[in-house]
């Protein structure tokens, strides 16, 4: 093609997708194709400047503002910035502005990115008095009004703030409130938000403030513009948001280059924990003299750039639909996908939940679908591309039959939302039975993979997970039965051994959840575990008692006894395998700050994850569960904690932070 005739296609590209973006708020693509597509047409523009549009698309910062609000002007424009994908391209950027100012110690401030509408909050007389969205950078929509309904954006600033000041930062929705605002259009009938981002730039948009306090915004800032004749440096700027009643980034982190790339590492995983979706981390010179020296261009700042982690979110086209058997016979539906790249991985398939959920999307073989990553592991289709619902396209089927067996399909009872195969002996319940028993999480046998598994089953010698224990019996038989399995050499039978021999004194806990009790999953199978001495005294207990234990309620301990009913000697069947599970050790709680206390965890803390939080309780002798009670005695509470703090606090429940947590124990 020729090369003017690309940056044109290039160009025309960008302008659509950017209208998209910030007008319509109907994106077509990922914002990593948007990224690319615009690279490379910056990319065009350098290398061939004598063929540069001088009314390129890459001059402007945003999309022109809509119609339906007062538009304008920003005092001081509202920059964009660049991008860098790499150590390497960090590194250059820093190169570059030091070469304008060589005497420049480097010192930065770094923190997340929130993905979401840029908004600038101007005050006068410590009042709010005027709120713009980005807009085009030179020119944004007035959007006070619907401003005010965030409660995290203070309406009065207090005495010891200027009179006069300028925040900028981000709007969001968290990723809950989203989808609980997904539910609500799927019952009215209307198009999903691909994602919360979308959802929080229509929001804004809304001519109706009522309708955007309904919605539950959230707002974080990440620049200060303060009246003249004062500067401060980033990190103290935003320290003195904090104090003034805006919201803190839970994610940033000061110092040269090197604590920034360790920062960026540490956060690539830490971030995806977040209630709320990022997509990066800005770096920012923290002397603010330093930034004035540097300045701008007619685009960006010199003295900022933002880091992108790969995407989590890519669009990509459904060529067909499979549906998969799990252990409880549950079929789900799976899309099968166009290769693509999502946060580093390569994708070919996506989880689409259950039938229900595919007539929710509306999805058809071969729409254009949004699909993420993002803290799952196995990614998933959140979303038609805008548009695609119109198409002529053939409709999945249902199966009418279990796709692996051929049997009876069904629900097990009207309020169930997915079918199941109904047959007992369905080999791919034991496939997937036998890769939950096997698992990391329940006895992790190594070696137990799926190639292993379907094989095992596909020999009709076991029934059940637990007969591979027999094949310890007679070791030899088993090595050569192993061994004479495909891709299995004898080294590789011996190690499958050697892992069923060690999994065979596991602890009680990692039994009680390899076994694959329906509702009994991890958390509570510990707490199973701590109450019965052995899977004997769990096999006999009645309902009545099991329900004693916390967060067992009658739904689970009828299930426990149906499974115990189903296989009633199963525990002496495992001690004739050789299965003895270790007993938990009573611990000595007396005199740890924390005895008989029980606690709960929720929302976000600013440096533990929840699980490292609840290691912690347990570390001092608390009792940790999942749910706020009468029982509770203790709740630890983050940022946005929800329904489990309001009962807290309804029951009278003392409510604790995380720097209380970490003072515990000295």
């Amino acid at each position: 093609m020729d090369l003017r005739q690309r940056m044109k296609d290039l160009a025309d590209q960008v302008r659509m997708h950017r209208h998209r973006y910030y007008v319509l708020d109907q994106p077509v693509v990922s914002d990593a194709e948007y990224d690319a597509l615009e690279r490379e047409l910056r990319d065009l523009e350098a290398t061939h400047p004598e063929l540069a549009d001088p009314n390129s698309p890459t001059l402007r910062v945003g999309a022109p503002p809509i119609d339906a609000f007062e538009k304008r002007r920003h005092a001081v424009p509202m920059l964009s910035l660049d991008n860098a994908y790499s150590e390497a391209e960090l590194r250059e950027w820093e190169a570059k502005w030091r070469r304008l100012a060589p005497d420049a110690h480097p010192r930065y401030a770094a923190e997340l990115k929130v993905d979401g509408l840029s908004l600038s909050l101007r005050y006068e007389n410590r009042l709010l008095v005027e709120a713009l969205t980005r807009g085009d950078g030179e020119t944004g929509e007035l959007v006070t009004e619907n401003a005010r309904t965030l409660s995290d954006i203070p309406l009065r600033l207090p005495g010891d703030a200027p009179e006069s000041l300028t925040v900028r930062g981000e709007v969001f929705l968290s990723r809950k409130r989203w989808e609980e605002l997904n539910r609500q259009r799927d019952t009215r009938g209307e198009a999903r938000f691909a994602n919360p981002r979308n959802a929080a730039s229509g929001t804004m948009k809304l001519l109706d403030s009522r309708e955007v306090a309904a919605r539950g915004l959230s707002f974080l800032p990440w620049q200060v513009l303060w009246s003249e004749g004062r500067e401060e440096d980033h990190a103290r700027s935003m320290a003195h948001l904090g104090e003034w009643g805006f919201g803190v980034m839970p994610g940033h982190a000061t110092g040269d280059l090197e604590a920034v790339l360790a920062f960026i590492s540490d956060q690539a995983q830490a971030r995806l924990k977040l209630p709320f979706d990022t997509d990066g981390v800005v770096l920012k010179i923290l002397d603010a003299a330093l930034q004035q020296r540097l300045g701008a261009t007619d685009r960006v700042p010199r003295w900022a750039i933002a880091f992108k982690y790969p995407a989590t979110q890519v669009t990509t086209t459904v060529l067909g639909i499979t549906w998969q058997v799990g252990r409880t016979g549950k079929l789900t539906p799976v899309a099968e996908l166009e290769a693509v790249e999502v946060a580093g991985s390569t994708v070919r398939r996506a989880t689409l939940h259950n039938a229900d959920e595919l007539a929710r999307l509306g999805l058809k073989i071969g729409h254009r679908v949004f699909i993420e990553k993002g803290g799952e592991v196995i990614p998933k289709v959140v979303a038609l591309v805008p548009g695609e619902e119109a198409r002529d396209l053939p409709p999945p089927l249902i199966p009418a039959t279990c796709p692996v067996c051929g049997g009876e399909v069904g629900k097990a009872d009207d309020a169930e939302v997915a079918i199941r195969c109904l047959n007992p002996e369905c080999p791919a319940k034991l496939v997937a039975r036998l890769l939950h028993f096997g698992g990391r999480a329940a006895l992790d046998i190594e070696g137990m993979g799926e190639a292993l598994v379907e094989q095992l089953v596909a020999s009709g010698r076991f029934e059940q997970p637990w007969d591979i224990f027999g094949l310890l019996g007679e070791p030899m038989q088993g090595l050569a039965y192993l061994s004479g399995l495909e891709r299995m050499a004898e080294k590789s039978a011996q190690n499958v051994l050697d892992a069923l021999a060690a999994a065979r004194t596991k602890p009680l806990v990692r039994w009680i959840h390899a076994l694959g009790i329906p509702m009994v999953g991890a958390r509570t199978a510990e707490l199973l575990a701590e109450a019965y001495p052995d899977l004997e005294a769990l096999w006999l207990a009645e309902e009545g008692r099991l329900q004693a234990v916390e967060e067992v309620g009658p739904k689970v301990a009828a299930a426990l006894r149906a499974f115990a009913a189903l296989h009633p000697d199963l525990p002496a069947r495992l001690a004739a395998l050789g299965v003895h599970p270790t007993a938990p050790e009573p611990r000595d709680l007396s005199g740890l700050p924390l005895a008989g206390q029980v606690a709960v965890v929720t929302g976000t803390l600013p440096t533990l994850s929840r699980e490292e939080a609840e290691v912690r309780l347990k570390q001092l002798g608390a009792k940790v569960t999942n749910s706020v009670s009468a029982k509770t005695t203790l709740l630890v509470a983050g940022e946005k904690a929800g329904s489990k703090l309001a009962k807290a606090e309804a029951l009278g429940i003392p409510v604790r932070d995380e720097a209380w947590l970490l003072g515990q124990g000295g």
